[in-house]
């Protein structure tokens, strides 16, 4: 299987964090002949630091700028699964770059389901100090809008294993006619 690269040759994973972005991504990314890259993983590699160090000295305003900077760069690439932050949809140039450049994916999950994905992580500086449940769910609120806005396909990841899950991604690839089915 391969996406119809007359149509595009990129697929861009978009969705809230914990709904598994990078480990859907990366075996999406295997099943599609695809090369698999972490938008957040490149800002911390081009910034030799990690997001939590760079919210601490820059703030959030510094970290969207370099995530769109690395974001411009990225969907231009050809024949790669670009797994995004889950804010990189707030910037309308982000959105932009997402929805004219490739295939864009909203993987879908629910507040409790991220709440379970991401109770042991300190990495998400938006969730230091505060009731993680009521800031999930306002993001969810505003940033939902702005998901189905760029994405040509959506698709709920839930507490499916991710093995269903990339099934049923390619099942609605395949159904919008954005895969051409060859094996």
């Amino acid at each position: 299987m391969r996406l119809d690269s007359e149509i595009f040759d990129s697929l861009f994973l978009v969705g809230p964090m914990g709904s598994g972005k990078t480990t859907i991504g990366k075996q999406l990314a295997r099943e599609l002949s695809l090369k698999f890259i972490d938008s957040d993983h490149e800002v911390e590699v081009r910034a030799g630091a990690n997001i939590p160090w760079i919210f601490d000295v820059e703030g959030e305003g510094g970290f969207r700028s370099r995530e769109t900077k690395v974001l411009e760069e990225l969907t231009l690439l050809p024949n790669i699964l670009l797994s995004t932050g889950g804010g990189s949809i707030l910037t309308t140039l982000n959105r932009g770059f997402l929805k004219s450049r490739g295939v864009v994916v909203f993987l879908d999950t629910t507040v409790d389901i991220q709440l379970k994905r991401i109770e042991n992580d300190n990495k998400r500086p938006l969730l230091e100090d505060v009731d993680k449940s009521t800031v999930l769910n306002e993001m969810k609120r505003y940033r939902d809008p702005l998901y189905n806005e760029v994405s040509d396909v959506k698709v709920f990841s839930g507490d499916f294993g991710s093995k269903r899950v990339v099934s049923n991604i390619i099942k609605s690839l395949v159904e919008k006619g954005f895969v051409d089915e060859e094996l």
